[in-house]
């Protein structure tokens, strides 16, 4: 593990590959920390490319240097974040896999930083350009986490056992026995950061308006509403029996994206496919970038 210092945060993060090569970065999603990534670095860097999977704020060893800074967590401060881990890290354009949280940060990114983005995956979380309108009800049942956070008694109960919490999650939101009681705990231990409460809290009010957006990311979260379309080559990865996202959910995603861009199902698999199918995975993510990125060399 290495540690990288920005303006607003010591960030944890993973690190394989050749400092010349293409970069990577791995964004991890929520209940999750970057060990989701495990299994699919290794293909990534015996292809050649320099891979960077962060701790994002609020998970793991990743903390902030003043008391005074908002626990905030919508997708725009994950993103400026983010960028601010490139730049200390002297790196100028990437491409993003992300997954859930680390899919809606990876598009903020995009839209607010176009010239460093040369390409994007995303994994179980639909892209929120153009705004999330209330969702039917079918998927607002699936949601009631999210509602569940915006009440008082909600907001106590995860500070009381955010673990248990977490673990819900981890057993409706993929096929039952897909995970060990092991894997559980080595990652629950991310989430004893003392920010992560607060960080989770403010992501899930501040997406339905709830609560507002940290104040430097305001105008990126308008730009994402704002914005109905993307033109970078892009990777949509679902799981046929996701359990919060099922794949009537992204049917439209397409409509998001004018440039190269390709959906993608994966048989018996979840809302974790890092976890539950990496080797499919990583074969996904590996055609995508070699024709996405081979493709903006040419141009």
């Amino acid at each position: 593990m290495q540690h990288a210092s920005t303006k607003l945060l010591n960030i944890s993060f993973l690190e394989q590959g050749r400092d010349d090569s293409q970069v990577v970065l791995l964004l991890h999603g929520w209940p999750d920390n970057a060990t989701t990534w495990n299994n699919v670095i290794p293909p990534l860097m015996a292809a050649g490319y320099r891979v960077i999977a962060p701790w994002l704020r609020g998970f793991g060893s990743t903390t902030f240097h003043e008391k005074s800074t908002p626990r905030t967590g919508n997708s725009g401060i994950h993103a400026f974040d983010m960028i601010e881990l490139m730049d200390s890290l002297d790196i100028k354009k990437f491409s993003i896999v992300g997954h859930d949280w680390g899919s809606n940060i990876a598009e903020a990114m995009a839209v607010g930083w176009p010239d460093r983005v040369e390409c994007i995956a995303l994994l179980s979380t639909p892209p929120r350009l153009g705004g999330m309108p209330t969702p039917p009800f079918q998927h607002a049942q699936l949601e009631w986490y999210h509602w569940f956070q915006a009440t008082k008694r909600g907001a106590d109960a995860v500070r009381q056992d955010p673990r248990g919490f977490a673990h819900i999650m981890w057993e409706n939101w993929s096929p039952k026995g897909w995970f060990s009681e092991d894997t559980f705990a080595q990652v629950a231990q991310s989430w004893q950061n003392p920010d992560f409460v607060d960080i989770t809290l403010h992501s899930y009010r501040s997406r339905w308006d709830e609560a507002e957006p940290d104040p430097k990311s305001e105008k990126l979260e308008k730009e994402v509403k704002a914005t109905k379309t993307l033109s970078l080559p892009a990777l949509f990865v679902q799981g046929e029996v996701d359990g919060v996202n099922p794949p009537y959910v992204s049917e439209n995603v397409h409509e998001k994206f004018t440039g190269p861009f390709e959906r993608v199902l994966m048989p018996g698999v979840g809302h974790f496919p890092s976890r539950e199918a990496p080797d499919l995975l990583s074969q996904h993510l590996l055609n995508f970038l070699q024709q996405s990125l081979a493709t903006s060399s040419e141009e």
